[in-house]
C-alpha cells in the first residue's frame, strides 16, 4: 500500500530537484531541500509536516489525526487515512507540507557512512 501511494506522491511533485526521497517508519519519506515533508506508513496512511501553526487547521480535515508514534504524539504532524486521500486531497496535503517546510533554510547533506 505505501508503494502506491509512493508513486501517487511522485507523480504530484514531479522531476523536483529540491525533493529526495528517504526510507522511514517503513515507508518513504519525502523531503523538500532535504527537510521532511511528506511520508508514506506501511498501512497506506500519509504522514504530513504541517508545523505547530498549521495542525489545528490541519485535523479539522477529513481522515487526519495527531501523528502518534510509539506512544508519544508529535507536535506539527498529522496522519491522514488512506481512505480519506483522493487525488484532490492527496495534492492539497502536499502543498500543506509544502508551504510549512518550503521556507525552511536547506539541511546540510550527511557525509557519507565510513566503512
Amino acid at each position: 500500500m505505501s508503494n502506491e501511494l509512493a508513486e501517487r506522491i511522485r507523480e504530484v511533485v514531479g522531476d523536483d530537484p529540491n525533493i529526495g526521497e528517504i526510507r522511514m517508519f517503513g515507508g518513504i519519506c519525502f523531503t523538500l531541500n532535504r527537510n521532511m515533508m511528506v511520508g508514506t506508513m506501511k498501512d497506506g496512511t500519509l504522514l504530513v509536516r504541517v508545523g505547530a501553526d498549521g495542525e489545528a487547521a490541519a485535523l479539522a480535515l477529513p481522515g487526519a489525526s495527531r501523528m502518534n508514534f510509539t506512544g508519544r504524539e508529535m507536535k506539527g504532524y498529522v496522519i491522514v487515512a488512506a481512505e480519506a486521500l483522493d487525488d484532490e486531497a492527496l495534492r492539497n496535503w502536499i502543498a500543506m507540507a509544502s508551504a510549512h517546510v518550503g521556507p525552511m533554510p536547506p539541511k546540510p547533506a550527511k557525509a557519507p557512512k565510513r566503512k
